[in-house]
């Protein structure tokens, strides 16, 4: 699939500029600057909706973890500490 861009010659100059410096194509650039941005955008649109879902089952059944004791929880990974998830509550 061919997709065109159109960008100001403001920005194609900085691109330009940057291949150069980075002995890249122009191309190569901007098409790591679009995979970046789309797996930013993606991890961010996961994060968002597990915290919807995670908000709904909260809602629903009313069980959590306090911020202190997730905080103590992780405090113990990696060590001789290290302990099971703590059980949920309400």
């Amino acid at each position: 699939m061919a997709t065109s861009l159109k960008i100001d010659d403001a920005l194609k100059g900085r691109v330009q500029r940057l291949a150069n410096q980075r002995h890249r194509s122009p191309h190569g650039i901007m098409l790591e600057a679009i995979q970046q941005y789309v797996e930013r955008e993606e991890a961010r649109e996961n994060f968002k909706q597990e915290a919807l879902a995670s908000w709904a089952a909260y809602k629903e059944t009313d069980r959590h973890l306090t911020g202190q004791e997730v905080r103590t929880w992780l405090k113990g990974w990696g060590s001789d500490d290290e302990a099971a998830l703590p059980e949920c509550h309400k």
